[in-house]
């Protein structure tokens, strides 16, 4: 099992330190470093600053949002990334969700399955620099009766095929991400309950005449490392409640959606309406430890290890880390500790 290095979002008082993390998850050995975008930072910007600062490690968009780009435009960026990196980046795509989509891009929120199936089929076409054309639902290329003509990317990828990953949580979005694309990129995965998501990702697979084997299973975890677990946990209840209770919006949180289907309906809910009311301290103290503790790397390194284990025998093939903290020296610890652990567990 390969580990991974999730920055988050730039811009949020973190970014010196963001490149002193990606540089030390570098020298360590990490496989990969993900960028996240919303509606602040571009994850573009930031995958090329750490790229020329970094000399092995891929990095990765987690993720481009489907709605802030054409796909053609996602081709030349992808493309233009992988030359500049010398080949070390991976293409993340996900849908966003209703609240960003319909209000910072104007993009309505509807058939978001059609959508990026559609999406992937041209990014990779392009990609692979034949001559642009398609007809679908969403987009026509070139467009008719004007004075378009199908076009080729000029640039040249230094792989022939650039690792396309999804970010998926809903059944039917997962089936497809295991049809179309390389690898999936998850949130709140917790081992014990992983045919919740293996399952459908699976069906895809076999929908394209393919296995698991080869497909990167690739979710990010919070990691804070201390003795005291509860502490730890407390840590991370503005996080997820943020997500289970404020993400999306009320009728398609699919993060909430997620910890329904993990047994949690009851304090999904309470958290969710909590949440949407403005008690955000109350929706923070009602998430459930148990919750947290499941799908996080909490504690000393010895219990660390002992989690990495049961990722792996979940089937994950790149563990993506999430440093919680606001310190450069908390970050930085947790990375170690990453690599300790999974030495330690006789993972690396």
């Amino acid at each position: 099992m390969r580990l991974g290095i999730n920055l988050g979002y730039w811009g949020l008082g973190l970014d010196a330190d963001n490149i002193a993390v990606a540089q030390e998850a570098d020298r360590l050995g990490y496989s990969v470093c993900w960028a996240a975008e919303a509606y602040g930072s571009d994850a573009a910007t930031v995958l090329s600053f750490v790229a020329a600062r970094t000399e092995r490690i891929d990095v990765g968009s987690a993720i481009f949002q489907i709605p802030a780009r054409t796909p053609a435009m996602t081709a030349m960026t992808a493309a233009t990334l992988d030359t500049l990196s010398g080949g070390r980046f991976r293409l993340g795509l996900g849908v966003s969700g209703p609240q960003v989509s319909e209000g910072w891009y104007g993009v309505r929120f509807d058939k978001p399955l059609a959508r990026t199936r559609e999406y992937v089929e041209i990014v990779r076409k392009a990609m692979t620099r034949e001559r642009l054309s398609h007809q679908g639902a969403n987009w026509t290329l070139p467009l008719p009766g004007g004075p378009g003509k199908a076009l080729k990317l000029t640039v040249h990828p230094v792989r022939e095929r650039i690792p396309l990953y999804i970010a998926a949580m809903g059944p039917k979005n997962l089936e497809l991400t295991g049809e179309i694309a390389d690898g999936w990129l998850g949130l709140f995965f917790v081992p014990e309950q992983a045919e919740l998501s293996l399952a459908p990702l699976r069906a895809g697979r076999a929908k394209a005449g393919l296995e698991l084997d080869g497909f990167d299973l690739c979710p990010t975890v919070n990691i804070a490392v201390g003795e005291d677990v509860a502490a730890a946990a407390d840590a991370q209840r503005d996080y997820v409640a943020l997500y289970i209770g404020g993400m999306g919006s009320k009728e398609k949180n699919f993060y909430n959606q997620l910890a329904c289907r993990m047994g949690y309906e009851q304090a999904a809910e309470e958290v969710q309406q909590r949440y949407l009311a403005g008690d955000k301290k109350g929706a923070a103290a009602a998430v459930p430890h148990e919750l947290i503790d499941a799908c996080s790397l909490l504690g000393p390194k010895e219990r660390i290890a002992d989690r990495m284990q049961a990722y792996a025998a979940a089937g994950v093939t790149t563990l993506t880390l999430a440093p919680t903290g606001w310190t450069r020296d908390e970050r930085l610890t947790a990375l170690r500790t990453g690599i300790e652990a999974l030495e330690l567990a006789g993972l690396a």
